[in-house]
């Protein structure tokens, strides 16, 4: 399977060696080769994408937030993140090595509908994704969800447990959300490194079983 970044400096990449994060072996080794994977997360207006690349990056993440301005009221709902002041306007990066040499790069895609037209870039490369849901809006990672079932890159579905929402089963969003029984389901935490990281390992897994070659 071919896990290499594409177009990595066309969106701003940061190089391999950077001074604000642990300094990592395959770094300073030019006999070790690393592993590098594409990850995007995605989902939908304010699930938690720019939180979860910021709790697991071992590098000071790359963000493009932007404050929220009268301009988007008709638009964006606040309803269920009213204290929601800024909002990602193209894309979010990150990096963290698992095991020694497997290094994961994080892109987090815009959730706003007038920002998808990023999306067929972003994924370019990629091994797979995660979709971030929030069950007080199940409905707003449909998007994400019909994307990559039509452009069939694998994915696993992360329900991102909110403060005071309604804790739900696995099973019960699978259902809810017609998930396919190949397809990992998971309740995590986007702001809890641990839980992310078993996210993201369930996706590539996942991934390596969709595409073995």
């Amino acid at each position: 399977m071919d896990s290499v970044v594409s177009d990595a400096a066309a969106f701003g990449v940061p190089p391999l060696v950077d001074t604000d994060g642990p300094v990592q072996p395959w770094q300073t080794d030019p006999t070790r080769a690393p592993v590098a994977t594409k990850i995007v997360v995605a989902g939908g207006f304010g699930v938690g994408k720019t939180t979860l690349v910021t709790a697991v990056s071992e590098i000071t993440p790359l963000q493009t937030e932007a404050l929220m301005t009268e301009a988007s009221e008709e638009t964006d709902d606040l309803t269920a993140t009213p204290g929601k002041l800024t909002t990602t306007v193209a894309m979010d990066f990150g990096r963290i090595t698992l095991d020694d040499d497997l290094v994961l790069y994080l892109f987090g895609t815009p959730g706003q509908q007038r920002f998808w037209f990023m999306w067929d870039d972003l994924v370019r490369g990629a091994i797979g994704a995660v979709v971030l849901a929030d069950t007080r809006r199940l409905k707003d990672c449909w998007p994400a969800l019909d994307y990559f079932e039509s452009c069939g890159l694998p994915y696993v579905v992360a329900v991102n447990h909110f403060d005071g929402s309604e804790l739900f089963e696995a099973e019960d969003v699978r259902e809810a959300l017609t998930i396919p029984a190949h397809v990992p389901v998971m309740i995590m935490d986007a702001r809890r490194r641990i839980s992310v990281i078993e996210t993201l390992l369930s996706l590539v897994g996942h991934a390596l079983d969709e595409t073995p070659e």
